[in-house]
Order: C-alpha cells, then structure tokens, then sequence
C-alpha cells in the first residue's frame, strides 16, 4: 500500500480507504439484512493489505455502518484512523453534542479521528456552524477533550464554493467528489491541498457509474486498461494534490482488486492522460448534442425530472454504461433524486420553449422511455 502526507495533519494516509456505505447484504422478508461477519473480514483484510483510513456515516446501511464499522475495528482501533460525519441540523452547539454522542456510542470508541461536518454548504456554514455557541465552538470544545481528534467537512455544494470554506481555516481535511467523469472539485481540491488540508475524494468509482462494464472507458488509454475502476483510481491518484480515495466496497474481490491497484502505484502516464483528456472532450462534444444540462426545461409541469433522464441516457449513449444507467433511471422518483421518470411525460410542450438548444425534448424522453424504462 502506498501512503501520501496527509496534509499538516502529521498523519500517512493509505492512497485507498474504506468507505463503510455499500457493505454486504442479502435481502429476506422485504428487509435488507447486512452481514457483520463479512464486513468484519472485509476491513480486516484491507487493514491487512495497508488500509488505515476508514469512512462511515450515521445514516449508511439503513443507520447501521457506524455499528459494523465499530465492531470489524476493535481488534486494531489504535493503528486506523476512523472517520464519521454529522448533519449540521441546527446552529445550536447542543445539537452537535447529541450527533457526536451518539457516533461514539454506536461506534464503541473514545475518540473518532476524523469528524465532519456532514455535506456542507457555504451557507451552511455561515450561518449555522460558525454561529455564535454553535456547532464549530462545540467541536472545538470536543478536540480539547479528546474526543474528536480532528474537524473535517465533507463537500456537495457548488464547486466554487470549496476554495472558500477551505481558505477559512477551520478545517483540517475535506472529502469531496472527484473522479474521471466529474473533475467539478479539481480546482478546489487543490487549492484546499496548498491550505494544508488533507484531501479525501468520495466516488473515485464514479458512485458505481464507472464500475460497470464498458470497452468505451477501458479504451481511453494507449493500450487499454485491465477494467474501468483500476482506470478511475489510476486517474484520480496520479492527482499529486488528492491524498486518499475513498471507495465503497461491498465484496472481498473489490477489496483485493482496489488494494492491488493502491498498491502499485501506477500513475497515468502524461501521455495516458493527454488520450484522457482527449477522449473526454470528444465524449463532452458528444453529450452536448444530447443535453448540456443547463436544467433551463425545468421545472416540468408534470415534474418530470428532464435532466437527470437525459443525463443517464447520455451514460448510455455516450459511455455505453448502460447496465448502470437503466439501474439508476428506476431510482427517479427516490427520496434522494426527486421528480419523475419519462412515462409521466404527456407531452404538452413547455420544456421545449425554455430549451436553448431548441432539442426536441418530447421525441427524447419517448428514447428514454424505451431504453431505460
């Protein structure tokens, strides 16, 4: 396993960490139950092979992952480095108390290294946690006892909002989305790197997107690569300025497959990443001709979620990862991708007036009506 500086944290971080949301399940009775033992045998393992970073959350696994996570630890919870989150609620400081009790219960530990405030936004942090006896001065308070060892944030707002948060100082590390198919945080990761953050990506694998099979993807480079997420963790390490890329594993194979990857420490060569950078703008080209995603159309009359729909089509079309595309159009409608898929389209036309683009947006949800539905 190979380690990089974890920014002024004084702390090595293995260049692949464990994130504990998509642990191993089987389903019975309409209920997802989750193996314990597995994933005790799966951090294990990756602890084995030089993982020392681990990433849970109150709300993984059906609020189950902190527990798991405490659990599979115990045996070696002094040579890891354990990382949870809390959902910034309110800008009381006792709110706070109560997120960081209940970790620290249910993940059976002192201290959790690694603290976060929980996908924050740039109002978010404005106005609640840095409000005056709220979250931030608590967490301060919880560092000088020893109970958190430091505070983090994780990051889902606007991209040119990373820079701004990183320069404020508060923080020690970020976690933010970064990979092959989105670079959005490029930029702020880096310029977070040069504060002295320690830099964690989220979604090296693209949130599964490029997991799936796809010659489209492989072929990108010279020569091609073994499969798509040995190509998305090459390319989000060979970034000097990320530190650690956290992926999501559900099965022993992708442990040793992931490790074997961190392991190596095979950079993208210049000249891969130029084909990369190449064959992106062509796919950019592409996709623009389908929907630019400008979510000028929106909002629908009937609700229909027109970006995301063509979004997915586009992962089809443009990426031939349609396996993961026809999973993902199903979720339409979830409580974490709002709207409605392409069947409640009753063609009435509205979104076709507000199109810059002047597509025929009707003739296209029929497209993903038939392909993805």
């Amino acid at each position: 396993m190979l380690y990089r500086k974890f920014g002024n944290t004084g702390i090595d971080i293995s260049v692949l960490g464990f994130g504990a949301m998509r642990l191993p399940a089987s389903y019975s009775g309409g209920k997802t139950v989750y193996d314990y033992e597995e994933s005790a045998r799966m951090m294990a393992r990756a602890y084995e092979l030089g993982v020392n970073y681990f990433d849970t959350a109150p709300l993984y696994c059906d609020c189950e992952s902190e527990t798991i996570t405490g659990r599979a630890l115990k045996p070696f919870r002094d040579k890891v480095y354990v990382s949870t989150k809390y959902a910034v609620s309110s800008a009381k400081g006792s709110d706070f108390r109560r997120g960081l009790e209940a970790s620290l219960k249910k993940l059976d530990m002192s201290y959790i290294d690694f603290y976060h405030f929980w996908g924050i936004t740039l109002e978010t942090y404005k106005t609640r946690i840095t409000a005056k006896g709220g979250p931030l001065e608590e967490a301060r308070r919880a560092l000088e006892e020893g109970l958190i060892r430091h505070i983090s944030f994780s990051f889902h707002d606007d991209a040119a909002n990373l820079p701004k948060i990183a320069a404020s100082g508060d923080f020690e590390t970020v976690l933010a989305q970064y990979n092959l198919l989105d670079r959005s945080n490029e930029a702020g990761l880096a310029k977070a790197h040069s504060l002295g953050m320690g830099t964690v990506v989220m979604g090296p694998v693209g949130g599964g997107r490029l997991g799936a099979p796809s010659e489209k993807i492989r072929s990108m480079i010279p020569g091609g690569a073994r499969s798509n997420p040995e190509l998305a963790l090459r390319f989000v390490l060979t970034n000097p300025t990320v530190c650690c890329a956290l992926s999501g594993m559900s099965s022993m194979r992708q442990v040793e497959e992931n490790c074997a990857t961190a392991s190596v420490g095979e950079a993208l060569s210049p000249v891969e990443m130029d084909a990369v950078a190449a064959a992106m703008r062509e796919n950019k080209k592409m996709s623009d001709l389908y929907c630019t995603g400008c979510k000028y159309c929106m909002p629908c009359p009937q609700e229909v979620n027109i970006p995301r729909c063509f979004e997915l089509m586009n992962y089809h079309r443009v990426y031939e990862i349609t396996d993961y595309a026809k999973a993902e159009y199903k979720n339409i409608g979830a409580i974490w991708m709002p709207g409605k898929d392409a069947s409640h389209c009753t063609e009435c036309g509205e979104c076709e007036t507000k199109c810059p683009q002047k597509l025929a947006i009707r003739e296209q949800l029929k497209e993903v009506r038939r392909i993805l539905g």
